[in-house]
């Protein structure tokens, strides 16, 4: 039976990662260049937010699609110091590198950087971060629809008339556009009331969102939902309502999902129905699928989306879901975005 040509690659990339045989050079010799030089490219992940498990898992994909592609990967963490990232762009310029990943950020902050990263002749993506410059691919997870199901999940389970928490810091371009379907689901349901907005991205994020909505929680006594379009600031709310002994009354609905996200959401009585994600492993594989198709000379699209799935507590359960690997065997949209993968390109190896 003749293999596709896809296949054959993918299979080589696995044997790679095994340890067998097959060299990067065979490899290698299948891909256009500057791939077909092993080693010789290197991009570099430039983050702004680092801190908890989504970012851990998208890493990883980074890491593996890097792997894959046999690229060398340098990764810059500025830990939500805008001026740092600024700084670190420059960093990777000055290292000569051939690809750059922005990873979220601020506009003002990562404009002017993206822009010199192009003047010196380097490639550029941005994941959900908008540099404003039409040079650059937009990589995003959907992050509008990621709140309107999230959203349509709360008024299924709540109906349309309620009492609401928001949990959002503005500027930051993936909260922004979920914001943005907060508006419009309000706007759609009057019934919808919104008594409280809060929100922090100061680090340890979980405790310092859980510090405010203590006070939120205390002061609003009739809130019943809470929009927290972020798992870290789901994880915040949680532990306020669970200290104020309020996990029956209150419903936390959020974005974003990981296997400590996927626990707590499994506790008993837990307050946190639903959540909208990606894959995190998959959206940073997907960074590097389009940053590497621009090297090769292809176009991977302006804006380069994956698809998010809805995952309701009752579904963790009722399929006995206790982290990411099960949560990718029952829900297989979730393991895998086909997106920016041409013929030649090699994916990481899969359990």
């Amino acid at each position: 039976m003749k293999l596709f040509r896809r296949e054959i690659i993918k299979l080589a990339g696995a044997a790679l990662l095994s340890g067998t045989a097959l060299t990067s050079a065979a490899l290698a010799a299948d891909m256009p260049a500057p791939f077909d030089n092993p080693g010789e490219v290197q991009i570099a992940l430039v983050r702004y937010l680092s801190t908890g498990d989504f970012f851990q898992a998208s890493l990883a994909g980074v890491e593996a699609q890097a792997a894959a592609l046999g690229v060398d990967l340098r990764v810059f963490d500025s830990r939500q110091d805008a001026a740092l990232q600024a700084d670190m762009v420059d960093q990777a310029i000055a290292l000569g590198v051939d690809g750059i990943i922005i990873q979220h950020g601020l506009t003002e902050s990562m404009q002017e950087a993206a822009q010199r990263a192009i003047d010196a002749g380097i490639k550029v993506v941005a994941f959900d971060v908008n540099v404003e410059n039409p040079a650059i691919p937009q990589i995003e997870q959907s992050d509008y629809l990621l709140g309107k199901l999230a959203l349509e999940q709360a008024i299924a389970d709540n109906g349309d008339t309620w009492a609401a928490g928001y949990v959002y810091v503005p500027g930051i371009a993936p909260l922004d556009r979920r914001d943005q379907a907060w508006q419009d689901v309000r706007a759609e349901n009057p019934g919808i009331e919104e008594v409280a907005v809060f929100g922090t991205l100061d680090n340890p994020i979980a405790n310092s969102v859980a510090n405010q909505a203590r006070s939120v929680l205390q002061a609003n006594p009739n809130i019943t939902v809470i929009f927290a379009p972020y798992d870290e600031f789901a994880k915040g709310v949680k532990i306020a309502v669970d200290e104020a002994g309020l996990s029956q009354d209150i419903d936390i609905y959020s974005a974003d999902v990981s296997t400590a996200d996927i626990s707590a959401m499994r506790e008993p009585d837990s307050a946190w129905a639903a959540t909208v994600a990606t894959n995190p492993a998959v959206v940073g594989e997907v960074s590097v699928r389009a940053l590497a198709m621009l090297l090769a000379g292809e176009d991977p699209g302006a804006s380069v989306i994956v698809p998010p799935t809805l995952i309701t507590q009752a579904f963790l359960n009722d399929n006995d879901i206790t982290n990411m690997e099960t949560l990718s065997a029952k829900m297989p949209q979730f393991a895998h975005a086909d997106v920016a993968v041409p013929d030649w390109m090699p994916l990481p190896a899969r359990n």
